[in-house]
This record gives structure tokens, C-alpha cells and sequence, in this order.
């Protein structure tokens, strides 16, 4: 019977190289006295998780230039996941200097620590050892792009920055007042404007973002007369009405008509410029057709200018209710 065929990882695999460089498949240290668990006691103790993962991560020694320079170059080489997880614990503590730094942009430093790890994984796999650069220098932008990724994703249900002058704002616009407020200058909207680098109307809707909150739609208001209603049902509709959607497909058919019938008495060369430059959604170039019938750009461009101008003379008279005199094009 045939062994069931198993899809072979790359070392080069997102996933495999992000298992492999996982805590846990790391080789465990030496059993010691020391390690052992302390001994139960009466009293209840708290489980800090920051400090259990500064106490896992001081058993990774840091490396010196020359290791780290051989692992990667190592694993660029070879894509060896090991040699990558070296790299990677050894950086850790560099996480946490860089996850603290935010701390005050997010409660939760662990959530910060989880994506900067994340981020140094993604330094470690495009590092490139050639160019001579720092692994650390390296990693700690990809460090800072993932938590501050993180930060606006998360700061609030709805992300407040997708721009990247709403990032930009997010982060310095309330700096920029407090320094300005701190030389004894009162900060207008046009001064923090021009010192950031942005419109006005940026740092007006930033401000509404930063200092407003999220809303539910399904909050209940009241009326005044003892109604339950919610945000939901104050806002207005802008689907269109049944009667608009019919007129829309009236109009639409009416129009795909009279366009038939106006081709009718073109030529063939005449109708394949009408065809494919004025009706279809993605027109053929003046080249394409010039090349199809052996003509100049110039000549198709002519002929396509004359079609416009019977077109429209043709519509005004046979659809003059929307296209004749007086009515707004």
C-alpha cells in the first residue's frame, strides 16, 4: 500500500521558520538544583508574566560581532532556522528596551513584547549580512514598524490612524502642543500645521479623533417622548429609493437602444471606433486601432471626434426629455 505523500517545508517556510525559532523548541537548559521550582507555600503568589519572560529570556547569551556575523551569513546561505533562532533569542532583550518605550501608548507591555518579537523575526529572515549593518540597528526598525503598527490597530475599536499623516499626527501631534505650551506659546491649529508638516484640516480631524471616544450604534437615546430609540436609527438612509432604482434601469435600457440604433447606419470602421472607444469599459488606445485598419493615431482621433459630435445631435433628438436644450449634462 502507498505511503500517503507529505508536502515538504522549505527552510525557507513562514511557518516552519517561525516554529522553529519558537521558546519552547528551544533546547532546554541543564537540570540544576537551582532550577527547580520553589516550594509551595500557604500564602498565594501572584504570576507576573513580564517577569517571567525576562527571567526566560536572560538564559539566551548575547552573541559578539563575530558569531553573529557567522550565523548570518550562515543562514542566509543555508536558510538553516536554527542558526535564525540564535539570532533572534539573542535580540530579545533588545524588544523589551524598545517595547518599553511605548508603554505609555498601550497598558499591555506583553502585547508590545509578543509584536516586537514578531517584527524581530521579520529583521532576522531580510537581514542581509553583506551590507555591514548592525543586526540590532537592523531589527530595531522592524521592532519599532510592528508596535506602532500594533498601537494604532489596537488603541481604540476604531483604528484612528490609516494614513501616513494620521500616524504621523498620532504620534506627535500632542508633543508638539505640550512643547509649544512649555515655551509659553499657545499652540493654534496653523502653527502645529506648519511645524508638522501637514494640512489643517489633518490636524483638526485629528484632534476630533484623539479627543473624541467610540460610540456605540446600538446605544439607546431617548427622544423626549419616552421612546427607545438608538444611534442606529438616526442615521440617515442612503440606499436608493425603489422608485429610483427602477428609473435607473429604465434609463439604462433606453439608452443601450437608442446606442444600437445609432450604429446601424456607420461604417465598419466607423462602428469598431464607436465600439471599442466609446462604449466598452476598457477602450482599445488610437495605436491599437490605427495599426487594426492602417491608419494614423491622428486619423482615429478624427474619426472618433466626428462620431462624438453625430452622437450627441442623435441623442438630442431622439432623447431630447435628457439630452436636449436646457438640461443639465
Amino acid at each position: 500500500m502507498a505511503k500517503p505523500r507529505t508536502r515538504k517545508k522549505s527552510a525557507g517556510d513562514p511557518t516552519e521558520f517561525h516554529r522553529a525559532i519558537a521558546f519552547d523548541s528551544m533546547p532546554p537548559e541543564p537540570f540544576t538544583r537551582s532550577s527547580m521550582p520553589p516550594a509551595p507555600t500557604d500564602a498565594v503568589t501572584r504570576y507576573d508574566p513580564l517577569n517571567a519572560f525576562l527571567r526566560e529570556i536572560q538564559q539566551y547569551p548575547l552573541l559578539d560581532p563575530a558569531e553573529e556575523r557567522e550565523l548570518a551569513e550562515h543562514y542566509t546561505a543555508t536558510g538553516d532556522v536554527t542558526a535564525a533562532a540564535r539570532l533572534v533569542t539573542s535580540n530579545l532583550r533588545l524588544v523589551v528596551k524598545i517595547a518599553f518605550e511605548y508603554r505609555r501608548a498601550y497598558r499591555n507591555i506583553m502585547d508590545l513584547i509578543q509584536e516586537g518579537n514578531i517584527g524581530l523575526m521579520q529583521a532576522v529572515k531580510k537581514y542581509d549580512p553583506s551590507r555591514g549593518v548592525k543586526l540590532s540597528s537592523y531589527a530595531a526598525w522592524w521592532i519599532r514598524a510592528y508596535i506602532l503598527r500594533f498601537v494604532l490597530n489596537n488603541w481604540r475599536l476604531v483604528k484612528i490612524g490609516t494614513t501616513q499623516v494620521q500616524r504621523k499626527l498620532f504620534f506627535n501631534l500632542n508633543k508638539e502642543r505640550a512643547r509649544l505650551t512649555a515655551l509659553g506659546v499657545e499652540p493654534t491649529t496653523a502653527m502645529l500645521a506648519e511645524r508638522l508638516a501637514v494640512d489643517e484640516v489633518e490636524v483638526r480631524d485629528m484632534e476630533r479623533r484623539l479627543h473624541g471616544s467610540d460610540v456605540s450604534l446600538d446605544a439607546e437615546l431617548s427622544d423626549g417622548e419616552g421612546r427607545s430609540l438608538t444611534r442606529k436609527d438616526l442615521l440617515a438612509d442612503t440606499r436608493l429609493l425603489q422608485d429610483d432604482l427602477v428609473q435607473d434601469a429604465r434609463f439604462g435600457n433606453l439608452i443601450q437602444d437608442r446606442l444600437k440604433e445609432f450604429a446601424k447606419p456607420l461604417t465598419d470602421k466607423e462602428e469598431f471606433i464607436f465600439v471599442n472607444r466609446l462604449v466598452v469599459d476598457e477602450p482599445l488606445t488610437l495605436q491599437e486601432i490605427g495599426e487594426k485598419f492602417g491608419v494614423s493615431r491622428e486619423r482615429v482621433r478624427q474619426i472618433e471626434k466626428r462620431l462624438l459630435v453625430k452622437l450627441r445631435r442623435f441623442l438630442e433628438s431622439e432623447m431630447p426629455e435628457y439630452f436636449g436644450e436646457g438640461v443639465d449634462q
